[in-house]
C-alpha cells in the first residue's frame, strides 16, 4: 500500500490522570523505571481480528530479533489450554505464545471467564476457577481481577523487550468503561500506544472508527497511535480518499490495510467464526453438482455435532488441514446425511461449558436419538467424544453441586461409563498411549467430570479381567468381545484408562483435548475410516500439523500491509535494539531469537 504519514498523536503521559468520579481506583503505574514498550491491538467490535493480528505482531517481532511475549488481561472465551505448570488460559493467548516460540504462560491471560450459562461464568483467575459468578458478582470482584491482572503484566513485562497487548470487544462499550480492565485502563497502565483495527469487510468501518473516537475521553485517544482496516478484499489504493479523512478528521493515520486471509491454519478463538469456517449442510453441493460430488468420492465426511455451550472446538483443527478429508458442522437430525443421502464416515461430539443443558438441548432437537441410531447400526459411522462429548457417550452425568445448574442427566448409553461433576477441576497436560496402535497421543486435560466405568454388567460394564485383552483387541478369557463390552480406547502413561471404547472401537470417547493433533494418531484414525469405506489408507503422514508455519505465513501477508516503520518509531524501538520512553537503556535483543525459540511447539 502506499506510504502513510507516522502518527502525530501526543506522547503517552508517564502518569495516567485521576479517574473520573464513580470509576474504581486503579493501581498506579510503574513511575519512571523504564517501561517495556507495549503495542496494544484494540478493536471497534468483537470479531474484527484482534487475536490474529497481536499473533502476527508477535511473530513480527520475534522475526526482528526481540524478545516479545502476549497479553490480553482479561479473556472470555471457551477455548482453553493447560499451561506447562498445570494452569488454564485462553487459548489465543497459548497461539500468540506459540507466535513469540514460548511455553503458554498464564500471566500472558491472567483472567478467563467461561461462560456457562447466558447469565452466569466460571471466572478463572491466574490460572485457577475462583467460581462461578454473575454479571453484577464479577463487577465486585473486578478489583481483585484488575491488580491480578495488573501485577501479571508487570511481571511478564519486566522478562521482555517489548510486549503486544490484546484488548476486547470495543474500548468505546460506555456501560463497561467505569470498570474496564483490558482496554484503555490496561493501556495506560502499560503506557502502550493503540493501533485500532476495523473490520472493513462488515461495512461501515469508517464511521465505527470515528464514532469509537468520539466516545473515548481525552486521556483515552491519546493512546490511539492510528489505525489498521482488516478482512480488506479488492484493490487498496481505491480508499485512498478514506485514508486522507481519516488522518484530518481525527489526526490519527490509518497504518495499514490488511487483506482478506483466508486459510490461515490457524485456530479460531470464537465459536461463531469457526462455525462459520465450515460448511453446514446447505453450504454443501446437491445431488445435481455431479462433477463436484464425483470429485470427492474419496474424501471423508466427518460431522462435528454443534451446541449450544461447544467449547475446546479447535479439538478437529488439525482434521480441517487433511486433503482427504471434508469437515462439516450438525446442528440437527437432517444435517447427518451428506446431500447423496450418505452417513457420514464418523460424527465428533466436542467439549462443552454446559454438558447436563446441551444434553437436554440435543434429546430437545432430536439429535440424541439420531446419534443412538447410527451408533447402534453396524454400517453406522465411527463416533468419537471428547471431554464432554465423552461423557454425554455415558450413562448419565451428575452434577451434586450444581456446577452447571444441580442434578443429574440420562447420557447417550453409548459408552458404559458414569460421570459426577467435582469441585476441584483436573488441569494438566497428558501423555498416553492408544494401545491397538501403540500409537502415542499427548494432549490436556480440563474438566470438572470425574468418569468412571459402570459396575460389571451395567449397560455393558467389564471386569477387570476383561479389560486387558479388550484394549489389546484380543477375545477375553470367556470367548469373543460382545460389542457393547467397555474397553480402556486410550491410556496413560501410567496404564490408567484416558478414554473408553466399545462396539469394537466404533464409539468412544477421551478426556484428552488435542487427541487429534499428533500427525500418527490422526492419520491411523483416518486410514481406518477409509478402510470402512472400502478406500486404500494412505498409510502415511500428509498433512503434518504445525502453527509454525502458519505464523510465518500471517507475520508475512500483515508485515507487507502495515507501516511497521511507523509502529517502530511510536515504541521507540529498532529491530534488534531496544530503547526506552525515559532515560536508560534496557538492553538489546539481538539474543532475543534463540532464547524466545524454546518449546513453541508444546503450546497447542
Amino acid at each position: 500500500m502506499n506510504s502513510v504519514t507516522p502518527p502525530s498523536s501526543p506522547p503517552v503521559p508517564p502518569v495516567p490522570p485521576v479517574p473520573p468520579d464513580g470509576a474504581p481506583t486503579r493501581a498506579e503505574p510503574r513511575a519512571c523505571a523504564p517501561r517495556t514498550p507495549a503495542l496494544m491491538v484494540q478493536g471497534t467490535c468483537s470479531n474484527a481480528g484482534k487475536s490474529i493480528l497481536a499473533a502476527a505482531f508477535c511473530r513480527i517481532f520475534l522475526q526482528d530479533g526481540l524478545r516479545v511475549a502476549p497479553f490480553k488481561a482479561q479473556n472470555m472465551a471457551l477455548n482453553s489450554c493447560v499451561t506447562p505448570d498445570g494452569l488454564e488460559m485462553g487459548r489465543a493467548q497459548a497461539v500468540q505464545a506459540a507466535a513469540c516460540r514460548l511455553d503458554p504462560d498464564v500471566r500472558m491471560n491472567p483472567v478467563l471467564l467461561k461462560p456457562c450459562s447466558d447469565v452466569g461464568s466460571q471466572v478463572i483467575v491466574m490460572g485457577r476457577p475462583v467460581g462461578v459468578m454473575r454479571v453484577r458478582q464479577y463487577v465486585d470482584y473486578k478489583p481483585q481481577a484488575r491488580d491480578a491482572a495488573f501485577a501479571a503484566y508487570d511481571s511478564l513485562a519486566a522478562e521482555h523487550d517489548v510486549m503486544v497487548i490484546e484488548g476486547a470487544g470495543s474500548p468505546a462499550e460506555i456501560n463497561l468503561k467505569a470498570h474496564d480492565i483490558v482496554n484503555m485502563a490496561m493501556a495506560r497502565h502499560a503506557g502502550a500506544r493503540v493501533l485500532l483495527v476495523g473490520d472493513i469487510d462488515r461495512g461501515g468501518v469508517f464511521a465505527a472508527l470515528v464514532g469509537t473516537m468520539e466516545l473515548l475521553e481525552d486521556w483515552e485517544r491519546n493512546h490511539v497511535a492510528g489505525y489498521l482496516l482488516n478482512k480488506f478484499r479488492g484493490d487498496a489504493s481505491l480508499l485512498d480518499p478514506a485514508l486522507d479523512f481519516m488522518q484530518q478528521r481525527t489526526g490519527r493515520p490509518v497504518l495499514g490495510v490488511v487483506p482478506y486471509l483466508r486459510d490461515l491454519g490457524l485456530p479460531e478463538e470464537d465459536s461463531v467464526t469457526f462455525k462459520e469456517g465450515l460448511p453446514g449442510l446447505r453450504d454443501l453441493p446437491g445431488p445435481g453438482d455431479g462433477a463436484v460430488v464425483e470429485a470427492g468420492h474419496d474424501v471423508l465426511d466427518i460431522v462435528l455435532v454443534d451446541l449450544p455451550h461447544i467449547s475446546n472446538f479447535t479439538d478437529v483443527d488439525a482434521l480441517r488441514g487433511e486433503p482427504d478429508v471434508r469437515l462439516r458442522v450438525a446442528r440437527t437430525p437432517a444435517d447427518l446425511p451428506a446431500p447423496d443421502g450418505r452417513m457420514p464416515d464418523a460424527v465428533i461430539l466436542p467439549g462443552s461449558k454446559n454438558t447436563t443443558g446441551d444434553l437436554r438441548t440435543l434429546r430437545a432437537t432430536g439429535m440424541a436419538d439420531a446419534l443412538a441410531r447410527l451408533a447402534r447400526d453396524p454400517d453406522g459411522p465411527v463416533m468419537a467424544g471428547i471431554c464432554a462429548g465423552l461423557q454425554m457417550l455415558g450413562l448419565c452425568v451428575a452434577d451434586p453441586l450444581g456446577l452447571e445448574g444441580g442434578g443429574s442427566e440420562q447420557g447417550l448409553g453409548l459408552l458404559p461409563v458414569r460421570t459426577e461433576l467435582a469441585e476441584e477441576k483436573t488441569l494438566r497436560r497428558t501423555v498416553g498411549m492408544h494401545p491397538r496402535s501403540g500409537l502415542p497421543v499427548t494432549g490436556y486435560e480440563i474438566r470438572h467430570g470425574i468418569t468412571v466405568e459402570a459396575e460389571e454388567g451395567e449397560g455393558g460394564g467389564t471386569g477387570q479381567g476383561r479389560r486387558v485383552a479388550l484394549a489389546e483387541g484380543r477375545d477375553t478369557p470367556d470367548g469373543p468381545a460382545s460389542p457393547d463390552a467397555a474397553f480402556p480406547f486410550l491410556l496413560r502413561d501410567d496404564g490408567g484408562p484416558l478414554g473408553w471404547g466399545t462396539h469394537g472401537g466404533r464409539v468412544w470417547g477421551t478426556s484428552l483435548h488435542g487427541v487429534f493433533d499428533g500427525d500418527g494418531f490422526r492419520r491411523h484414525f483416518l486410514d481406518g475410516l477409509r478402510t470402512r469405506r472400502g478406500l486404500a489408507p494412505l498409510g502415511r503422514v500428509v498433512a503434518p500439523y504445525s502453527l509454525d508455519p502458519a505464523l510465518d505465513r500471517l507475520a508475512d501477508a500483515v508485515r507487507a500491509a502495515v507501516d511497521m516503520d511507523a509502529i517502530y518509531d511510536m515504541l521507540h524501538l529498532r529491530p534488534g535494539r531496544v530503547q526506552t520512553c525515559g532515560p536508560g537503556v534496557r538492553g538489546t535483543a539481538e539474543h532475543a531469537a534463540g532464547d524466545a525459540g524454546k518449546g513453541a511447539r508444546n503450546a497447542d
